[in-house]
């Protein structure tokens, strides 16, 4: 039968940047393998499925998949499809709702504007430290570089998750960003089986105003490069309250993605700490409406 989708760029407010998104609006009778093999056709990062939710008082159940496997959370499907179902609910006025997840409940806060919008939503899952970090060497050797490229100020590679396992490694600026080449053979011995995949940052930033830069790989779920990561923005969210040392407070962090794909992208992260320790995070951006059609499927 023929249903209906749409897809977004995510994390830009200009078409043809950012992060593409398909969302199918009519997934009635897809069984797990159908969507998988929906996601595998449209080839993006990320395709979301928008179901009925289980309880009538949240907006929608979403699941998610990469071309290689379902995701119990990912952040710029998040952004992109509250941005849509708002545009969707019609009008401009701003909103809060609730969609389910695998992760859980996601509270979005959304504002839409015709055929695009901004969206936020609350991290549904407090990130932790997530086992150790492979050595300098052998990261390296999976990206690409040398291990002397690796680290920055205060920072060194660890594991983080918030859903989503991300090896975070540190580099020293934007032309070691440049020369990351993902080292397939390597990849599996440096950052783990399944999901687990390398968020790279440094402090040199493409745009004036941004905090950091970043690329992320994950060819074992089907993702050669991802241009914007809101997953991987929540597990950093817990490496930067461990190693900055912020005071009681909000920090707004711009993390600016996706440069070398030719797909700029910008996640805002806000990070809440109470007695000195994450308490909570956001992940916002905007979204623009691509194109809409039908799938037989």
């Amino acid at each position: 039968m023929r249903r209906r989708f749409v897809t977004l760029d995510v994390f830009t407010d200009k078409r043809f940047a950012g992060n593409p998104l398909a969302v199918v609006l009519e997934p009635d009778e897809l069984d797990t393998d159908a969507m998988q093999g929906i996601a595998r056709e449209f080839n993006l990062s990320e395709t979301v499925f928008v179901q009925p939710p289980d309880n009538a008082a949240h907006r929608a159940k979403l699941r998610i998949f990469t071309p290689g496997r379902e995701l119990p959370f990912a952040g710029h499907p998040t952004v992109g499809t509250a941005v849509l179902l708002g545009c969707l609910d019609g009008g401009s006025n701003e909103r809060d709702f609730v969609l389910e997840e695998k992760i859980g409940l996601v509270r979005c806060h959304v504002k839409p504007a015709g055929g695009s919008g901004r969206a936020t939503f609350d991290i549904p899952r407090l990130p932790a430290e997530e086992g150790k970090a492979s050595g300098n060497a052998t990261l390296a050797s999976a990206l690409g570089i040398s291990a002397s490229d690796i680290g920055f100020d205060r920072f060194a590679p660890q594991r983080w998750s918030a859903g989503n396992p991300f090896t975070i490694v540190p580099v020293s600026g934007l032309a070691v960003m440049a020369r990351c080449r993902p080292n397939i053979a390597h990849f599996e011995a440096a950052f783990g089986g399944g999901f687990a995949a390398p968020f790279i940052l440094c402090g040199e930033t493409a745009e004036p105003g941004n905090n950091f830069h970043a690329r992320m790989f994950a060819p074992g779920v089907g993702v050669a490069e991802d241009p914007a990561t809101g997953s991987a923005a929540a597990a950093f969210a817990g490496y930067l309250a461990a190693h900055v040392g912020y005071k009681d407070g909000e920090y707004l962090v711009r993390i600016e993605q996706g440069y070398e794909m030719g797909r700029p992208s910008l996640m805002e992260l806000t990070l809440k700490i109470s007695s000195g320790k994450l308490s909570g995070a956001s992940i916002g951006g905007s979204a623009v409406i691509v194109t809409e059609g039908t799938i037989e499927a």
